[in-house]
């Protein structure tokens, strides 16, 4: 972590903020006015840009993908423009906490991996990209977006320590866990070979 030099105050309201701002529900919102149906009722039940891609809306789940990217790198980055450094990691957590665990869906809400992704390229974007290609290539590996998900969280924290983002890899570690968290169903699937591959239904 930077060194907190911003009033507790202060950063109390950015976590706020960027909370509220990382709950917004995206996926719900978009296939709701394209009349694609309640993403909560469809496939896996995730409002993430994975679930929406299953209704067949591919330029929907294109832009559920970058607003959920988006929503995490907004906090971050208007958190360091207006209070710095020290505001802009805690409005990154607060952003992917509120995806996760939306106020506005009682709670239940996306798995990250976008907010995940655009957190850590506002961040620090060589550590951002370090964790695209990790997930782009473990995804060419192994077919399995889940697995390649939990393997570019897991590594980002090392990523950020070897590219000399020092200060990054507590937040990092802290995302990634919570990353594996959300994934638990798809870990059980993956330890029993019943988690489905990447453009197989």
């Amino acid at each position: 972590m930077p060194e907190l030099v911003t009033s507790p105050y202060v950063l109390g309201l950015v976590a706020l903020g960027g909370y509220l701002l990382g709950a917004v529900p995206f996926g719900l919102v978009i296939a709701k006015l394209l009349g694609l149906g309640d993403l909560r009722q469809i496939g896996s039940g995730n409002i993430g840009a994975t679930n929406v891609l299953r209704t067949g809306n591919k330029p929907a789940a294109a832009a559920t993908l970058v607003l959920d990217a988006g929503k995490g790198a907004i906090a971050v980055l208007l958190a360091r423009a207006l209070v710095g450094e020290d505001a802009a990691q805690v409005a990154g957590a607060a952003a992917f906490l509120g995806h996760c665990f939306p106020i506005y869906l009682g709670f239940k809400g996306g798995k990250g991996v976008a907010t995940f992704l655009g957190t850590l390229l506002a961040l620090a974007w060589p550590v951002g990209m370090a964790a695209c290609m990790t997930w782009l290539i473990a995804a060419g590996a192994f077919r399995i977006s889940s697995l390649s998900a939990l393997i570019a969280a897991a590594t980002s924290p090392l990523w950020a320590y070897l590219l000399g983002f020092e200060d990054m890899t507590l937040l990092a570690s802290f995302l990634a866990v919570l990353v594996w968290i959300r994934h638990r169903p798809n870990i059980v699937r993956l330890l029993d070979g019943s988690e489905p591959r990447i453009g197989r239904k």
